[in-house]
């Protein structure tokens, strides 16, 4: 039975553009499926295999691509934390709880976490690491 993808993945768009998507801990779907739009800097999906598949060895072509910003995915592998997601503006609009096994795909505006308790996250970005400054408190 295919999950409900709505139910299981959350969105939060401020003017038409995608800031967040989370996905809920326990979606599995049942065929391969980008929670992402194309357009998104950071391509997130769930791809699915059947037992005895082989994917075939291959490399990534040296595709040059040009990013402004930096994307983030945060997993949840242990405890709690409420995401604050702001737009460019550094206005609150949306807040998200998260627990173990959720994902995040931070995708603009901005951020920040309360963490509830003992808490780790897994976070992926894009590279490479400059050692210029990259965020801006406030």
């Amino acid at each position: 039975m295919e999950q409900d993808i709505e139910k299981m993945v959350e969105t939060c768009s401020c003017d038409g553009k995608l800031v967040a998507l989370i996905v809920r801990n326990g979606f599995a779907p049942e065929r391969t499926t980008f929670v992402t739009p194309d357009n998104c800097n950071q391509q997130l999906g769930f791809v699915v295999y059947a037992a005895g598949t082989q994917i075939p060895r291959h490399s990534h072509l040296p595709l040059q691509r040009v990013i402004t910003g930096t994307n983030e995915v945060l997993v949840v592998r242990r405890g709690s934390c409420t995401a604050e997601i702001f737009d460019e503006s550094r206005r609150l609009i949306a807040e998200f709880l998260l627990g173990p096994g959720d994902v995040i795909l931070l995708n603009g505006g901005a951020h920040g976490f309360r963490v509830h308790e003992d808490t780790v996250l897994m976070e992926i970005k894009q590279g490479p690491f400059t050692g210029k400054p990259e965020k801006e408190r406030f």
